[in-house]
């Protein structure tokens, strides 16, 4: 299979799975304020696992711990990928993405702490640093034809490298105390794994045994457990040979299902079970909400686009094809949309204060959906305006 029909199919499935992310969004919240609510709760405080490994948690620590991690392990995937063979294998490919990435979650940390800094509030900078990719890119796709492909592709590749810097703010700055007997466990499984990878082995199974091992030891050391599904993706192989598809390419076609249209829309389902209360409403104008909006909305539009203009006037980087500034600031505002990275940082931010999380997750979803319909207006906008201006020959031979 050729790399431009991964990338299609890549953002087919993340647009069709935005959509349906949407919908649970707005199912669990008609659910957390029904009759249901409670029950729904209870659901998901539920035990399961065995005692004796030290593996009983409530359903949701099963859901954000276990299957988010193997949402990490397809991102993971498709960043290796990218970085290898993709549209981050050169430098000159990948400048702008990273710096616009780079812009894009500096700013909006900044923005957070200049509300938060030294209150009660303060460890969760990280929140508005990130990009949901299915969400921004299923914005994005209802626009067809409107926006070039390179913009798109733009879009996928900054979210990809915002992933990326997620992952490393988590496994960071969001690790509360190791035990380095599993850390070191851990660190002998991924030794393993990339020995594998060295010794040309290609059958998965005899990665994803050693990754399970691999999550449980990273579980118990403190470190996120989630980050055990990026290293595991970055040492499966990948051009093992030009004809057969490689083991890292069948693993990302065989995950892309379960996670864009089962994973996803259960973890939207638990984390959006936000109870609406009177004061909820007044959190959105406390310093936490101020932080975690004006870090979305205005921070990953600022970021994004200055250091775009800096790397694109040094020369270091150029526009996605056939793009203009105008478009560039409608897609720094669908980078906004940072619903599930975000609400994942909120949950490990204020791992203890359930209030503090549905504050963070009600400014979330405000500053997301705002993102969202600015970044589409705008980029609308441009794109009519760059239609009018184009001489009638040039219209003709593109609806051709």
């Amino acid at each position: 299979m050729k790399l431009n029909q991964y990338f299609n199919k890549f953002f087919q499935s993340n647009q069709s799975s935005g959509v349906l992310l949407i919908f649970c969004v707005f199912f669990a919240l008609i659910i957390a304020n029904s009759s249901l609510g409670t029950g729904f709760q209870q659901i998901l405080d539920y035990q399961l696992g065995f005692e004796n490994v030290d593996l009983k948690y409530p359903l949701s620590i099963w859901i954000n711990d276990g299957l988010m991690a193997v949402f990490f392990l397809l991102v993971g995937l498709e960043i290796k990928r990218e970085l290898v063979e993709g549209e981050l294998s050169s430098f000159k490919n990948a400048s702008l993405p990273i710096f616009a990435a780079v812009g894009g979650m500096v700013v909006p940390a900044v923005i957070y702490s200049i509300f938060n800094s030294g209150t009660e509030y303060s460890n969760g900078w990280g929140i508005p640093m990130a990009t949901d990719i299915a969400f921004s890119l299923a914005i994005i796709s209802m626009l067809g034809k409107k926006v070039p492909a390179s913009l798109k592709i733009f879009l996928t590749a900054l979210a990809i490298v915002d992933d990326l810097g997620a992952i490393l703010v988590i496994a960071i700055f969001y690790t509360e105390q190791i035990h380095w007997i599993y850390l070191l466990l851990s660190v002998g499984i991924v030794a393993v794994l990339f020995i594998l990878n060295f010794l040309k082995v290609t059958k998965l199974i005899f990665y994803i045994i050693p990754g399970i091992f691999l999550w449980y030891f990273l579980h118990h050391s403190g470190i996120h457990a989630t980050i055990a599904g990026v290293l595991l993706a970055l040492s499966i192989p990948t051009n093992v040979s030009k004809i057969k598809i490689s083991p890292l390419e069948k693993l990302e076609h065989t995950l892309h299902f379960p996670v864009s249209f089962i994973i996803m829309p259960i973890f939207a389902l638990t984390n959006t079970n936000i109870t609406f209360n009177s004061g909820m409403v007044d959190g959105l104008f406390n310093s936490l909400g101020l932080g975690i909006i004006g870090g979305l909305v205005l921070g990953k539009l600022i970021g994004i686009n200055l250091f775009s203009l800096i790397a694109v006037k040094l020369k270091i980087s150029a526009l996605p094809q056939r793009s203009s500034w105008s478009q560039m600031l409608g897609v720094g505002l669908l980078a906004g949309i940072g619903f599930t990275m975000s609400i994942f940082i909120a949950l490990l931010s204020f791992k203890h204060e359930v209030d503090f999380q549905d504050e963070a997750k009600f400014a979330i979803l405000i500053a997301s959906f705002i993102a969202a319909i600015s970044g589409y207006v705008i980029l609308n906008l441009s794109s009519k305006k760059r239609r009018k201006r184009k001489p009638r020959s040039t219209r003709r031979i593109s609806s051709f």
